[in-house]
């Protein structure tokens, strides 16, 4: 697995809080670090990881022959059907895994991390944070796939790493898991764009999420973006404020 950082001027000197980033499907290590736009705002907050949505080469039939599932494709879930359960494990990765390797490896403070995320990631770092209390001092997520469970679009992958028992993928779906989600205040921010073909083909369902939180009296700021669709343009234009949002928890 390969992960991208972007260290800080302020690792020069003392250690860091960590901010992670999950990209959505298809993409790498190096999309976020390229298009996103963050540098600004993370230079004067903290260290950003960035890592890869999935293994690669690892040779298992039919991990190539989609985009929405395989390779690319991880959907932040330990895999318990047999072809996958033993090489896709991002779950686990995410939030045991890479926190090791990089407390181990860079100047960070290992009680200062937050994560966001855009589309699957945004997934990700929803449940993360969900399924974590305490462990992430805030979560943010652009565009995310807020009930995967009633998601066409994650279906297939539900079914192909998970199997057809659907309690299976409640335990990695944000909107259920936030009914019962028992730890501290969690402040959530989350942008949508108002023109995101994947909204308007009820693939993402935020308002369910967001009727979840309400019940559960937990806060979203959730923001419907004009002009905006599910691209890196739109993660571009928010990003910073973003980083912000996180910054006033990190940075306490």
């Amino acid at each position: 697995m390969k992960f991208a950082v972007y260290l800080p001027p302020k690792a020069e000197t003392g250690k860091c809080p960590v901010l992670c980033w999950l990209s959505g499907l298809t993409c790498t290590e190096q999309n976020f670090i390229s298009k996103s736009g963050y540098h600004q705002a993370t230079s004067e907050h903290g260290l950003v990881i960035a890592p890869d949505t999935t293994p690669r080469g690892c040779n298992i039939k039919g991990e190539e022959d989609s985009w929405g599932f395989g390779t690319g494709a991880g959907f932040s879930v330990n895999d318990t059907e047999d072809l996958w359960k033993t090489s896709y494990r991002m779950y686990s990765y995410l939030g045991k895994e890479l926190p090791h390797l990089v407390n181990d490896n860079f100047p960070v403070d290992p009680q200062k991390m937050s994560i966001f995320g855009h589309s699957t990631g945004g997934h990700g770092a929803l449940i993360c944070a969900l399924k974590n209390p305490g462990k992430y001092k805030s979560v943010s997520a652009f565009a995310p796939l807020c009930n995967p469970v009633l998601c066409h679009w994650s279906k297939k992958a539900f079914i192909g790493y998970l199997g057809t028992d659907q309690i299976k993928w409640e335990a990695y779906d944000a909107t259920y898991l936030v009914k019962s989600y028992p730890g501290s205040q969690l402040d959530i921010l989350i942008d949508q764009g108002k023109d995101d073909e994947f909204l308007s083909d009820g693939q993402l369902l935020p308002d369910n999420f967001i009727a979840a939180c309400t019940e559960k009296k937990i806060p979203v700021g959730f923001r419907l973006q004009e002009g905006c669709d599910h691209s890196y343009y739109f993660i571009a234009t928010f990003i910073a404020d973003h980083i912000r949002h996180h910054a006033k928890y990190l940075n306490v």
